[in-house]
């Protein structure tokens, strides 16, 4: 199965956005304890609060859009949909166009999914989304973070952490 394949299957979950959430005043700031870990669901987490090892469930409109403001934060002991497993930075002052923000978002996300999941991706059942800079977000925000999601589509809610899943 190649990679683009099995993204290609990803489509109706995956992002491209932060568009402007950083200024949406229907967030919530995501409950932590003191190793940073989330501790309590939170419906209206924004997007700029991701963090490596985070879990989370897709809003409802991420099936008719590529761009999200919000996900739901959850405790990686309860059921959840994505792992937050790896942030890379865009490097640049200028948005470098959405294809290359794709291709860059793709390519490292591929590189540390085995490192992750502790198999690798062309045998893994495992898949990967990412969000993204839009280029309202780079511009406006100074938005450069890419943060990788790895995914379970066979069985979309996991419990659990898939760090080191070998699966």
């Amino acid at each position: 199965m190649t990679t683009t394949r099995r993204l290609l299957t990803l489509t109706t979950i995956a992002f491209a956005g932060l568009l402007l959430s950083a200024c949406s005043d229907t967030t919530t700031e995501t409950e932590r304890d003191e190793s940073g870990e989330v501790t309590e669901r939170n419906d209206d987490a924004s997007v700029f609060e991701i963090k490596v090892g985070d879990c989370y469930n897709f809003p409802d409109e991420s099936t008719t859009s590529t761009e999200v403001q919000t996900l739901t934060a959850i405790p990686c002991a309860d059921p959840h949909q994505a792992e937050a497993y790896h942030e890379l930075e865009i490097e640049g002052d200028d948005f470098p166009g959405a294809s290359a923000v794709e291709e860059q978002a793709n390519a490292e996300c591929l590189a540390e999914f085995e490192t992750f999941v502790g198999a690798a991706y062309d045998t893994s059942v495992l898949d990967f989304t990412y969000l993204a800079p839009t280029e309202a977000s780079w511009d406006q925000l100074d938005d450069r973070l890419v943060s990788c999601l790895v995914v379970d589509t066979e069985n979309p809610e996991v419990t659990g952490t898939l760090a080191g899943a070998a699966r």
